[in-house]
């Protein structure tokens, strides 16, 4: 299919045009381990460690929407851990987000500092300032998971490409229909695919795209060696997930907006976050590299009593980590470690009809 249709458009028409009558249209399971492979190894398929092809369809699929080689991962810190093995030695420096998603930072922490790699952290608001100098590797993460903060990429970018820097962005938060790191100038593109891509809350999964295959053959060789290996089962559906990727995150982004909205200049809110309103700080930079503001809104209550009171009451809010699934859900970050006051609440909004869940969410601010 030629590129004159949308991303989203030629992967749900990859097989399609590609079938002989009488083919299935939709996504075989391919559950074996092995394949048989008689004679010296040709190229085809012969051990799941290597290559399994529902897994490499999945791959393909990503790919597409990335327009980068893709590989998939059993987990977004998977993904994360693969590009650090791959690309990482003792002696190297390594730059990552301050206020980004926790276990990026506890992972360098723990496996890679004490292996002699200088781990350097900025804030996601600094990053487009940060000195890349001697720096291997950057990881920023916009908008950042929880405080969603945002950082010029293409600005970042033009930095850490005159340093010889690595550049890796993790895009979990918008997924590549909202904001797109390779074209702003990343080098990798990282995604936990648990959230909006899957959709629904029943898989882990990640992946890594770039446009470079220098950068992105080590880490297919980590993966293959690492056995860090999707299983088909959870290929297929996170098949089935990009299959409505588009709707569900336009009825989120949706969501997350009128919320934004509802909550703006309630006087028991503060600290409302959302880069789609206008009055955010993050709006400005946000405004120029996004098609879309995300499904997360960030703000605080009084104290963490009050906010776990008005999660509890809420009747279409999960008590539940994570995001991007098709159900809301809320929590106040602060249980994790995460450096907020006390009342932050991280709420991520479904697929429920915007209406529905903005008049919930007042009632249960109400206390009703």
């Amino acid at each position: 299919m030629t590129d004159q249709y949308s991303p989203i458009s030629r992967l749900l028409h990859h097989r399609t045009q590609r079938l002989r009558k009488g083919e299935p249209v939709a996504l075989p399971i391919i559950a074996s381990s092995t394949f048989q492979q008689p004679g010296d190894p040709d190229g085809t398929h012969f051990y799941g460690r290597n290559g399994n092809p529902t897994v490499e369809e999945v791959e393909t699929e990503i790919g597409l929407i990335e327009a980068a080689d893709t590989v998939l991962f059993p987990s977004g810190m998977a993904a994360i851990a693969a590009v650090f093995y791959a690309h990482l030695k003792p002696g190297d420096c390594v730059l990552v987000h301050a206020d980004g998603y926790y276990n990026a930072r506890a992972l360098l922490a723990d496996q890679f500092a004490p292996k002699g790699i200088e781990v350097r952290t900025v804030a996601t608001t600094a990053f487009a300032q940060a000195d890349f100098t001697g720096v291997k590797l950057a990881l920023i993460e916009t908008p950042s998971n929880p405080g969603l903060d945002v950082c010029d990429i293409a600005a970042v970018a033009a930095r850490s490409k005159a340093a010889g820097t690595i550049l890796v962005a993790d895009n979990t938060t918008a997924t590549p229909l909202c904001q797109r790191p390779l074209d702003l100038g990343a080098d990798l593109s990282i995604m936990a695919d648990t959230k909006a891509m899957a959709g629904h809350s029943d898989i882990l999964a990640g992946h890594v795209s770039g446009r470079n295959a220098d950068l992105i053959a080590p880490i297919k060789t980590w993966r293959r060696l690492a056995g860090a290996l999707v299983s088909p089962f959870d290929a297929y559906l996170l098949h089935r997930g990009l299959e409505t990727l588009e709707l569900r995150v336009s009825r989120a982004n949706a969501n997350a907006l009128a919320i934004a909205t509802a909550l703006s200049g309630d006087p028991r809110v503060t600290g409302l976050r959302y880069p789609g309103l206008a009055s955010d700080p993050a709006h400005p930079v946000a405004r120029r590299q996004m098609k879309g503001y995300g499904p997360i809104v960030s703000f605080c209550l009084a104290d963490r009593a009050t906010a776990e009171a008005f999660i509890a009451r809420h009747p279409l809010l999960a008590a539940a980590t994570s995001f991007g699934g098709v159900h809301s859900s809320a929590e106040c970050r602060v249980r994790w470690g995460d450096a907020v006051p006390e009342g932050f609440i991280r709420m991520a909004c479904g697929i429920e009809p915007v209406s529905d869940l903005v008049a919930a969410t007042l009632s249960a601010l109400d206390g009703e």
